[in-house]
């Protein structure tokens, strides 16, 4: 009797154990989970996306065109005529083979008072660089752009719209703005003189920083109206220097950027 007993007890005791056994092991799934989805949240964070400036968050009706230039150029000095006539000024993001090939036109640009960019040496996409190479590219470019004209590009457009985050953290580290577009004129599929003017008159909205380029083929037929059509919609036209905000600022992750949240003081 007393053996059976015995035997009773010994099973009762092996399942006591299996069960706390299992309790561990659920515990401890438990916390490895919670450790994984924290070092996962930390991997996220560390590994968070770098935008450029897309666009600003203006109410003034203040607006920037923008030129990429990195081929053709005989098309620029009349486009400069233009925006003389409309009293506009603008950015030139500029890529150092074009400087090269037209360091007077460098000189035009800068002396009638526009904004000369950064838009790398040789037109690379940046994205496939490393840091070092992404860096020559700028500097290239900058050097450069000080011999000719005596202006050191602050702002950068990476060749292509392509970039990921060392692209833009080593501009930055370089002390530039990264800067994109929130509309793109398509100029360069040359679609027509129309096409290309709705395009870039449409759906346009303060803070708003337009994509055009110096070499497109109708940009000397369509600017003119383009300018005038923004004049009549109560925009001003600035420089993208003038469009960024002052002080203290964000950048959202559509890349608009945005005053920086004021923090309000414990009391």
């Amino acid at each position: 009797m007393k053996r059976v007993e015995r035997a009773q007890e010994v099973r009762k005791e092996g399942k006591r154990w299996a069960a706390g056994a299992v309790c561990a092991v659920a515990l401890l799934c438990a916390v490895s989970a919670a450790y994984v989805s924290r070092a996962r949240s930390a991997e996220v964070v560390a590994r968070k996306r770098e935008v450029p400036v897309y666009s600003v968050d203006r109410s003034d009706n203040k607006i920037a065109i923008s030129f990429d230039a990195a081929w053709g150029g005989d098309k620029t000095e009349k486009i400069l005529d233009i925006l003389d006539e409309y009293g506009v000024k603008t950015t030139f993001f500029i890529v150092d083979i074009w400087t090269q090939r037209y360091p007077e036109l460098v000189k035009e640009i800068a002396a009638r008072g526009h904004d000369i960019g950064n838009h790398s040496a040789t037109h690379p996409k940046m994205s496939a660089l490393s840091r070092e190479k992404i860096r020559q590219e700028l500097d290239a470019m900058a050097n450069n752009a000080q011999a000719v004209a005596g202006v050191k590009p602050t702002l950068f457009r990476p060749p292509y719209g392509d970039y990921n985050n060392d692209v833009v953290l080593t501009a930055r580290a370089a002390g530039y703005e990264v800067i994109q577009w929130s509309v793109d004129s398509l100029d360069w599929k040359n679609k027509g003189v129309q096409p290309l003017i709705e395009r870039a008159t449409s759906h346009v909205k303060s803070g708003d920083i337009i994509l055009f380029h110096n070499d497109s083929k109708y940009i000397l037929d369509a600017l003119p109206t383009i300018l005038k059509s923004y004049r009549e919609q109560g925009f001003t036209v600035v420089p993208i220097s003038a469009l960024l905000l002052p002080g203290e600022t964000t950048i959202d992750a559509q890349g608009i950027q945005r005053p920086a949240p004021t923090t309000i003081p414990e009391v």
